[in-house]
């Protein structure tokens, strides 16, 4: 993994991928793919989603993650499915910690990184990140980012906010929460408010998790002071966001 100063350094280097199956569903695997999530989520995420030959069903959005998460057990015990269960499957911080984390230490080496800052989802990004980084230097400080409005981490009720992807009303199995040595707590208005500047002043159109690890760095590298190095974890971009209110300008 490679450093770069700006987004147009991000030009080149086109990657070229042999296409080995056209097919309707499943995509690269050819399974048949549903996918569950709350009606909450953009539209541009459903359409996404349903481009890629996946079918969709959508939850309640009273009901939160816990609801989707229930529906797509349902479906997988009717239809005789595999449930990945990204919030229980301890694949998923594994995976990090092999390919995310080795990433960040190939880039920075041992010793060139401060503080590693990221949304909590499912947990897995900064759990496996947070094993691989400190396994080599447990002076990297790690800090964790959740929606103000529902702050489950730092010991309060879950409540609805507009931060899609992280705080999802609970603690999952797949979040150790032994990872990180602080909390970040990020309004939504301040993450939709940063991830407009960014796309404006920096080129890079982001999501709102992304804008509210931003956030939560910026927060950091207040604390920690000049010259250290912090780094944000941007997990998705604002393409997928264009009809939220993340760009009602």
């Amino acid at each position: 993994m490679s450093i770069y100063n700006n987004i147009t350094e991000l030009i080149g280097q086109t990657p070229i991928v042999k296409l080995n199956n056209i097919v309707p569903e499943g995509a690269a695997k050819g399974y048949k793919v549903v996918i569950v999530m709350p009606e909450t989520m953009s539209v541009e995420r459903r359409k996404i989603i349903q481009a890629y030959g996946a079918e969709l069903v959508l939850t309640p959005g009273s009901e939160g993650m816990k609801g989707a998460i229930a529906k797509a057990q349902e479906i997988a015990a009717e239809r005789d499915g595999f449930l990945p269960l990204q919030f229980d499957n301890p694949a998923n911080p594994e995976v990090h910690e092999r390919t995310t984390g080795a990433e960040i230490l190939a880039a920075f080496g041992k010793d060139g990184l401060d503080a590693f800052v990221a949304g909590v989802g499912t947990g897995g990004t900064i759990s496996g990140v947070s094993h691989a980084l400190k396994s080599e230097n447990s002076n990297i400080q790690v800090f964790a980012v959740e929606a103000d409005e529902s702050a489950i981490l730092s010991g309060e009720k879950p409540g609805p906010h507009k931060i899609q992807g992280i705080s999802a009303g609970f603690i999952p199995d797949t979040l150790d929460t032994k990872a990180y040595d602080g909390i970040v707590r990020i309004t939504s208005d301040d993450a939709l408010a940063l991830g407009r500047e960014i796309g404006g002043k920096e080129g890079f159109l982001v999501g709102i998790s992304s804008a509210a690890a931003i956030y939560g760095a910026i927060e950091v590298a207040k604390k920690l002071g000049t010259g250290k190095k912090v780094l944000a974890l941007a997990p998705d971009n604002g393409e997928r966001y264009l009809s939220t209110a993340l760009y009602e300008l």
